[in-house]
């Protein structure tokens, strides 16, 4: 099965098959843990082909950068998105001092936000434009998985916009290094990984039946965040061209299987640092 026909796959039947499957950044951020350094993939000191350009060189290929337009659109929507949702999330938690550290947070996304318009801006596209084909099914997602209360956003945030933000980083080694700058900026921890694991874990020991509803929260999240991710990449044939290959050295089948098995792999460990289980 090539993989053009995995983005446009079913995500049960792919399950099905034992085949990975694509995700997005649709759901936003990334959360720095030390799983993060182990998984990622290398990207100091050897890039190649559109890797080993910048921005101005890079840009020549119409595709390539219709493909960046939409992955920047695709970012600044998430954090934009992350940022309403942090601010949401404050109302529910518990004390004062945790409402100031979630509102710091989404002042940071704001910021990430910020960025990705200028950005935009600056390659001579209206950022509006270009972050409108992926509000309907960024908003959708949030809107199947609001949480009902404060430790399931602590979780949503930590694992669910996790799993995007590790198949962004892993995308952003292959692109044109202004452009990898940018998006590796962006998906910087805003505090919230030692934040959400920290209250997380407290909460589970004084009250050990809330891991039980927490895991089974994380693995729907997860299964959301896949089967969104798919359908957006697939629905953007300038995305989906890219990561088959067609631009900016994108992966071969034998490579898609690695990343996730290094996506998967952070899950993993993810879900322990909270104290749950996968």
């Amino acid at each position: 099965m090539c993989v053009r026909t995995i983005l446009r796959t079913d995500p049960e039947e792919l399950a099905d098959q034992g085949l990975p499957q694509i995700v997005g950044r649709a759901m936003v951020r990334f959360m720095e843990t030390p799983d993060n350094a182990e998984n990622a993939p290398e990207s100091a000191g050897e890039h190649t082909g559109i890797a080993a350009q910048d921005w101005s060189q890079a840009s020549a290929d119409p595709q390539y950068r219709a493909a960046v337009v939409d992955l920047l659109g695709a970012l600044a929507y998430g954090e934009l998105a992350a940022f309403e949702r942090l601010a949401e999330d404050a109302k529910l938690a518990p004390t004062l001092d945790d409402k100031a550290e979630l509102a710091k947070m989404a002042a940071a996304e704001f910021q990430h936000f910020q960025q990705l318009r200028d950005r935009l801006a600056a390659i001579d596209t209206e950022p509006t434009g270009a972050m409108e084909p992926f509000a309907a099914a960024l908003d959708e997602f949030h809107r199947q998985t609001a949480p009902s209360d404060w430790l399931e956003g602590l979780v949503k945030a930590y694992v669910g916009d996790s799993i995007a933000s590790d198949f962004y980083r892993e995308v952003a080694v292959r692109l044109d290094s202004d452009t990898r700058a940018l998006v590796l900026g962006v998906l910087d921890d805003t505090g919230h990984a030692s934040f959400a694991v920290e209250k997380v874990r407290a909460a589970i020991e004084a009250e050990p039946r809330v891991g039980g509803r927490l895991a089974l929260w994380a693995r729907r999240l997860m299964g959301e965040a896949l089967s969104q991710a798919q359908r957006v990449v697939a629905d953007r044939d300038a995305l989906s061209t890219m990561l088959v290959g067609g631009v900016a050295d994108g992966f071969d089948l034998a490579e898609v299987g690695k990343m996730f098995s290094r996506i998967t792999e952070a899950h993993t460990k993810r879900m322990a640092a909270l104290g749950l289980a996968a």
